[in-house]
């Protein structure tokens, strides 16, 4: 009977960790120290992103050189090794509702000085701000702004783009893009993406086309992330 309830017990709990999906994917499992294996469509910003990490810490980490290549089925570490030589294993074998406001959507904002570039902030879309900022809650990270289905999404500000795909839970078709080593903005739920890997993008190029929540209403879910850290969006973008 005792083995019984054990097992009905992880049965259970297997149930629930599946159920969780969406955003909660991206959470470490009881916080313990992780591995990832890198899948085929993988970039180590996307990894970053996934974990609320820096995507120049973990290639300190992991000692990745500055090309931040990665190839599938190599190990990642997900925390600061012990042992600062420590290498991972890199195999190359596979070698809620909140305040309501319109957004502008073209109107740029003063220059933010960054380490080593200025980055001229400017809105995504025009629409109602759906939500808030809360750092500890997953999906308000960042700003949702409504829409209509195909509206256009254009880059907050020039930069690189660094991810293009839907291999991240719970954001959908997902763009990144990097604007200097400090900062990466994101863009998730679209219609459809219009930029890839690699492509350098200005201020104000449209990127993709809005999409759908999962919910079924149609918004531009947006994030900054400062050195891997989310932060509000509202304190970068021009006042209304």
């Amino acid at each position: 009977m005792k083995q019984y309830l054990q097992v009905l017990y992880l049965s259970m709990l297997g149930i629930g960790i599946v159920s969780c999906g969406s955003l909660n994917e991206l959470v470490q499992i009881n916080n313990q120290v992780g591995w990832y294996t890198v899948k085929k469509s993988d970039t180590i910003y996307a990894i970053a992103w996934r974990y609320g990490l820096d995507y120049q810490q973990l290639a300190r980490w992991n000692q990745i050189t500055p090309d931040f290549i990665i190839y599938p089925g190599q190990r990642l570490r997900l925390d600061e090794p012990e042992n600062s030589t420590l290498v991972a294993g890199r195999s190359k074998q596979g070698n809620s509702t909140g305040k309501a406001a319109s957004t502008t959507g073209n109107k740029a904002a003063e220059p933010i000085k960054t380490g080593n570039k200025k980055i001229n902030w400017r809105w995504p879309t025009s629409g109602k701000i759906m939500n808030t900022f809360a750092a500890d809650e997953l999906d308000r990270r960042g700003i949702d702004i409504a829409g209509k289905p195909g509206q256009a999404v254009r880059a907050v500000a020039n930069g690189k783009v660094v991810y293009s795909g839907n291999g991240l839970a719970g954001y959908g078709n997902l763009i990144i893009i990097k604007h200097n080593d400090t900062y990466l903005s994101a863009y998730a739920y679209n219609q459809k993406r219009l930029v890839k890997e690699g492509m350098t993008v200005k201020g104000g190029t449209v990127i993709s086309k809005m999409g759908q929540h999962p919910d079924g209403t149609t918004r531009l879910h947006f994030e900054i992330r400062k050195n891997g850290k989310p932060v509000d969006p509202l304190k970068y973008m021009p006042r209304l």
